[in-house]
């Protein structure tokens, strides 16, 4: 496998205050990464910076394989204004593909064949036409998917991508994402608070919690003591002192 995401010793902050301190995990070409920890330790932070929408303060990220930030899709978390987007499935669907397009003003033929191959992966080129907004939670989440995979053939960042779903759609949400990652090989890296379904679905774990990071396989993770301290402590006073044992600990 080959390396398509090495962070080497980052920290990242904002507004004079550092968020990420000292973090190193390498992500390879097929790996499905989960993100897990508690609020405020520096999630969606680390996405961004992966995205290039933050520079570190030191340390740095290297890209290898080729991969370019116009070949990351992208999955956010949705807001309440962007859940009432009035655009059409095939529309939003197709703005994955700005990247790609250039100085063209118009989408090409490849541009509109991908979009459409990526709405019939998806399960919802029957919806192409259907307004944005109507759709359900689960419908609305697998148009955005299928907006990121066009921007993509490499890697895919899905901050809290079942967030909000009943657990029907939730379910079906992961199987799709598992479904990508292991038969078309796109990696995933994944924010996500559900930790079952971070254990059942990833290859690694990489946890965040106190300024101080596990990094390793599932397998690892299972056996390590911050996820024991997780699972049997519903307080947090403990685990600063887990976390520096198990896995990769880079803080």
């Amino acid at each position: 496998m080959e390396m398509l995401i090495d962070c080497q010793n980052m920290s990242v902050g904002y507004e004079g205050q550092t968020v990420i301190n000292d973090l190193s995990f390498t992500v390879n070409t097929g790996d499905f990464l989960s993100i897990v920890g508690e609020n405020g330790s520096g999630k969606t932070t680390l996405m961004k910076t992966l995205l290039g929408l933050k520079t570190p303060q030191s340390g740095k990220i290297v890209y290898g394989d080729g991969l370019k930030a116009a070949e990351i899709g992208y999955l956010p978390q949705q807001t309440a204004l962007q859940k009432d987007f009035p655009a059409t499935v095939k529309e939003v669907v197709m703005s994955g593909r700005l990247s790609k397009r250039g100085l063209r003003p118009f989408y090409g033929k490849a541009d509109k064949a991908r979009a459409e191959e990526d709405m019939k992966l998806m399960d919802i080129l029957p919806l192409a036409a259907r307004s944005y907004r109507e759709l359900s939670g689960g419908q609305q989440q697998r148009v955005l998917l299928a907006r990121a995979l066009c921007a993509t053939e490499k890697l895919l960042l899905l901050d809290e991508p079942v967030s909000g779903l009943d657990p029907s759609a939730m379910q079906d949400m992961y199987e799709t994402i598992y479904r990508l990652n292991r038969e078309r090989g796109v990696t995933v890296i994944m924010i996500t608070h559900d930790l079952n379904g971070a254990l059942r679905y990833s290859k690694q774990i990489l946890h965040m919690e106190g300024g101080m990071y596990f990094f390793g396989s599932v397998e690892d993770y299972r056996s390590s003591d911050i996820f024991h301290t997780m699972s049997t402590c519903d307080c947090r006073c403990c685990c600063d002192h887990h976390l520096n044992k198990g896995g990769r600990a880079d803080a």
